[in-house]
C-alpha cells in the first residue's frame, strides 16, 4: 500500500517531470529495436565493443558507425546513412566529439532517446569551441598533435588523459588503432539540438581529463538528461561497460537498464 510520503514523491516526481520535458522516465519510453553507436576523436567504431555484447544480450540490434572524421557533414552523413538502415525505433548513442553528431542527426523520427557519454551537446548554431574555453582546458588538449591537416593524439596524453584508468596494455591497442581527425572536422557546427525535443540520457565521466567534468554536467543539467556519474576516465565505455550499457538499455526502453 502506498504511505503518504510515497504519494508525495510520486506526486513530486511527476510535476517534476511535467516540467523537464527533456528528462527521461524510462517506463514512459517506447520500447526501441535498435542502437546506434557513434565514436568520437582519436577512436574507431571498435570502441564500443564491450558494450555491444551486452546490448545484444538483451535483444537489441546494434550497429557501431565508422565514422569518417572527416568534416561534420560527413560524420553526420555516415551516421544518418546507418539509420536509414534501421527498422523501427532506435535510440543514437555517441561518445565525445560525436556527441555534436547525435544532437544533429537524432531529430530523425526512428529516434526514441538520445545517450551522450562524456560527449559534446551543443545547442543549435552554438560555438562548442568558445563554450569549453569557459571551462578550464583539460590536460588532453595539450597532447594532440597535428601532420599537415590530420590530428591525433600522442601516446603519452593517449594512455594517461585519455585513457587513464584502462590497463596500460589494452590503453596501448587502443592507441594502435586511433585514427586520425582532419582540422576541417572541427569547424563544424550543428544546426539543431535533438536533446530539445528528445528523452536523453548522460553519463558524466568524473574524472575526465579530455572534456572537462564540469562541463559535461553543465551540458547533461542543461537538456535535463538522466544523469549519471561514472568514476571514469573518458573512456569510461571500455573502463566500465555495464554501466554504460545500462544507461543506454534505460533509454531503449528496458526499466533499471534491465532487459
Amino acid at each position: 500500500m502506498m504511505t503518504r510520503r510515497d504519494l508525495s514523491r510520486a506526486l513530486a516526481a511527476g510535476a517534476a517531470a511535467a516540467l523537464l520535458p527533456g528528462t527521461a522516465v524510462a517506463q514512459d519510453l517506447p520500447r526501441a529495436r535498435n542502437v546506434v553507436l557513434v565514436h568520437g576523436l582519436f577512436a574507431d567504431g571498435s570502441c564500443w565493443s564491450e558494450v555491444i555484447p551486452k546490448l545484444q544480450a538483451a535483444g537489441l540490434n546494434v550497429t557501431s558507425v565508422q565514422n569518417p572524421l572527416t568534416t561534420f557533414e560527413d560524420a553526420v552523413a555516415s551516421a544518418k546513412r546507418v539509420l536509414a538502415r534501421q527498422e523501427g525505433t532506435t535510440v543514437l548513442v555517441g561518445h565525445s566529439f560525436s556527441g555534436m553528431i547525435v544532437t544533429e542527426a537524432g531529430v530523425d523520427p526512428k529516434v526514441s532517446a538520445l545517450v551522450y557519454v562524456a560527449a559534446r551537446a551543443p545547442d543549435a548554431g552554438e560555438d562548442y569551441t568558445a563554450l569549453a574555453k569557459t571551462y578550464p582546458t583539460p590536460p588532453a588538449s595539450a597532447g594532440i598533435v597535428f601532420d599537415g591537416d590530420e590530428g591525433r593524439l600522442g601516446e603519452a596524453a593517449f594512455l594517461k588523459d585519455f585513457a587513464g584508468d584502462l590497463p596500460a596494455d589494452k590503453a596501448r591497442v587502443l592507441f594502435a588503432v586511433q585514427q586520425p581527425f582532419h582540422k576541417a572536422l572541427l569547424a563544424g557546427k550543428t544546426t539543431q539540438a535533438a536533446w530539445r525535443s528528445k528523452p536523453s540520457f548522460y553519463a558524466v565521466s568524473t574524472e575526465d581529463r579530455t572534456i572537462d567534468p564540469e562541463l559535461e554536467r553543465f551540458m547533461a543539467k542543461r537538456m535535463n538528461a538522466r544523469t549519471v556519474e561514472l568514476k571514469a576516465s573518458h573512456l569510461s565505455l571500455i573502463s566500465q561497460p555495464q554501466a554504460v550499457a545500462d544507461l543506454i538499455l534505460e533509454a531503449a526502453g528496458h526499466r533499471h537498464g534491465h532487459p
